[in-house]
Parts: C-alpha cells; structure tokens; sequence
C-alpha cells in the first residue's frame, strides 16, 4: 500500500489522469456522474444497514465519489484544499453545524 495522500496530491492525481476527457464532458454532464456515484454508495451503505453489505465495496464506493468530487473541483477551477481550508481551518472554522 502506498503512503496515503494529502486532498491536493489526489486532486491533482484525479486532473492528471482524466482532465481532458473530463472537461470536454463539462460540469453539467460530470456532475449527473458525481450522482451516479452517490446513488451507488446509497446503495452500499443501505446493505451494510440491513446486514448484507460489502466492507470492501463500500470502500470503493466511497472512493469513487470523492473522485468524482475532485473531478468536479478540477473542471469548475476549485482547488479542494484551498476550499476546505478557508471554510473549515480560516479563522476557527464555521459557527454551528454543518
């Protein structure tokens, strides 16, 4: 197993990888794949509820949404770990839930 990644390292791991394919499908098309992804790991995390589930797909499942988040991020020029950094870390973080 490799050294886990950082969100940055991953998002540009994700841009160097897919990029062009993915800007030529453009937001709109890629985001209609982001909830493709978020249907399936709905899916995975209803069959672990019910005591069927797969520990191994839901790791998958959840993988390939945060790809596709990263995806999204690249295509529309938002850097993750800026983003996450400024909302979250900046000046103590948001006031209230999320």
């Amino acid at each position: 197993m490799m050294a886990p990644m950082d969100i940055a390292e991953f998002q540009r791991l994700i841009r160097d990888r897919y990029y062009a394919t993915d800007a030529a499908r453009g937001p709109e098309g890629t985001f209609l794949w982001l909830t493709e992804e978020f249907g399936e790991l709905a899916r995975a995390l209803a069959r672990r509820q019910r005591g069927d589930g797969d520990q191994a797909n839901l790791e998958e499942e959840f993988a390939d949404v945060l790809a596709w988040l990263a995806t999204m991020a690249n295509i529309t020029g938002v850097e993750l770990a800026k983003a996450i950094d400024d909302k979250y870390l900046t000046d103590g973080g948001p006031e209230g839930r999320k």
